[in-house]
Parts: structure tokens; C-alpha cells; sequence
């Protein structure tokens, strides 16, 4: 009988675990003042880019374009684009390219890879690969390259904080378009 008992303290031990309820790394997770995207980090940057895309964005986005992309930017990186002037004065002397890309001419096909195989569930950011595309017109091969965007957590909302440029030649005079709008 007391075999039996002992070999029975394990296994409801073990059961005892799998109902504990656990608690995340960190409760606080910020504040967000800002409209938001539902999804996790993958679908809102996928939502981002497919709405690059329907706007056959090309170039630097103005400040109607800005608007719409609120509630996909981190509050640092709106903020940084539409109201720090000496991020629009160097904005307005780079050449017209997508800044959203490591490419001069807009992307008309854009994949995020998915974030499922983040094993942290509480994690504050994010690093995705996105792979994009400029079709040619007919009968060119499309051009591809990929580029890498960094999602962060703000409150509930995931949203686009940096774009690494991974596409050779880039464009931009720095790896990132964080990089690329600090003043120097």
C-alpha cells in the first residue's frame, strides 16, 4: 500500500503542475496613446505592407500616408517621422525611395514569416523577415529581396518600430531606417 502511494506522489504532482496557472515574465507591458492594428506581430506587419501595397506607396510618405500608417508605427517611430524636424529635414534630402524597403522602387508583393515559431509568448519585440518583390511588367522577372522588420509591444498592440535593410544595393545611407533618420 505505501508503494503504492509513493509511486502515486509523482504523478499527481505532475498533474497538480499542469493546472498551476502561469504568470507572464512581466505584467506591464506599456502604454499605447495611439489607434492600434489587431493581431499579433506577423499580421499587423502583413496588414502594414499589403496596405503599402494597395496604395502603390512609391517614395517617401506624406503626411495623408502617415496618417493611415498610425496605428502600424510605434509612437518613437511616428512620432520621429511626423513631428521631429530635424528627422523630416533629412528625410525631405535622401533621395525618393521607399523608406519602408532597402529597395528605390516600391514593393508589389510583400510575405512577413510568421512569428509562430516565437517560443516567448511575453516577448516586448520581435525581428521578422519579409520577403518582397517589384513585378517588372510583363515578361520581366520580378526583382526580390528581403528586408527584416523589428515589432514591438505597446500595450496590447503590436506595432513597426525599425526596418533593417537587407537588400543589396540599398538605397538608404545606414543599415536601418532608424539609422538612416538620426541626426549625424
Amino acid at each position: 500500500m505505501k508503494t503504492t502511494l509513493y509511486a502515486l506522489l509523482p504523478l499527481a504532482l505532475l498533474l497538480s503542475a499542469c493546472t498551476t496557472p502561469v504568470e507572464p515574465a512581466f505584467n506591464d507591458i506599456g502604454t499605447r496613446n495611439g489607434p492600434c492594428v489587431e493581431g499579433g506581430p506577423d499580421r499587423v506587419a502583413q496588414r502594414f505592407y499589403d496596405l503599402r501595397i494597395a496604395q502603390r506607396a512609391q517614395g517617401k510618405p506624406d503626411t495623408a500616408q502617415l496618417g493611415q500608417y498610425r496605428p502600424y508605427l510605434s509612437e518613437r517611430l511616428f512620432n520621429y517621422l511626423a513631428t521631429d524636424r530635424a528627422a523630416r529635414d533629412k528625410l525631405a534630402k535622401l533621395p525618393n525611395w521607399d523608406i519602408f524597403s532597402s529597395q528605390a522602387t516600391a514593393h508589389t508583393e510583400a510575405r512577413v514569416h510568421s512569428a509562430s515559431r516565437i517560443l516567448n509568448n511575453d516577448a516586448k519585440n520581435i525581428p521578422l523577415r519579409v520577403d518582397l518583390a517589384h513585378d517588372q511588367g510583363s515578361g520581366g522577372q520580378p526583382v526580390r529581396w528581403q528586408d527584416e522588420v523589428l515589432m514591438i509591444r505597446e500595450g496590447s498592440c503590436w506595432v513597426l518600430d525599425d526596418v533593417r535593410y537587407l537588400g543589396r544595393p540599398s538605397p538608404a545611407p545606414a543599415g536601418t531606417l532608424s539609422q538612416t533618420l538620426e541626426q549625424r
